[in-house]
C-alpha cells in the first residue's frame, strides 16, 4: 500500500472517532473542514436533518480572485472569514468544530482562528 493511501486511511479512522463525539444541530451546527493539496473547503452542517446550512471554499470567486495559489494558510484565513460571514447572515454564532481527522495546525488552524476572529464561537 502506498504511503499516501495509508495516511488517508489513518485520517479517516481518526475522523470516525471524532464524528462519534461531534454532532451539530440547527442552533449549533457542525463546522466541517476538508483540505486537499490545492484547496480548502468548509461547511456548516445540521446533522439532525443532514442539511448543509452554509459553505465556503477557495473555489468561490471572491477568494479565488484575491490569491494566486489557494492551497496555503492565507487562503485558509480567507475561507474562515467567509464562513463566519455566511453564518452571521443566517443568524448562527455558535458552532461545533470538526477537523475531519486532520492535525490542528497549519491551514486547519488558520481557518479556525480566522472564523473565531470574525465572531464565530467554538
Amino acid at each position: 500500500m502506498s504511503i499516501l493511501k495509508e495516511k488517508n486511511r489513518r485520517r479517516l479512522k481518526r475522523h470516525k472517532g471524532i464524528r462519534k463525539k461531534v454532532f451539530g444541530d440547527k442552533e449549533k451546527p457542525r463546522l466541517s473542514v476538508y483540505r486537499s493539496s490545492k484547496n480548502i473547503y468548509c461547511q456548516l452542517i445540521d446533522d439532525t436533518t443532514g442539511n448543509t446550512l452554509a459553505s465556503a471554499s477557495t473555489l468561490i470567486k471572491d477568494i479565488k480572485d484575491k490569491l494566486p495559489y489557494s492551497g496555503n494558510v492565507e487562503a485558509a484565513k480567507l475561507v474562515g472569514q467567509k464562513i463566519a460571514e455566511e453564518a452571521a447572515k443566517i443568524g448562527i454564532t455558535r458552532v461545533v468544530f470538526d477537523r475531519s481527522g486532520y492535525k490542528y495546525h497549519g491551514r486547519v488552524k488558520a481557518l479556525a482562528d480566522s472564523a473565531r476572529e470574525n465572531k464565530l464561537v467554538f
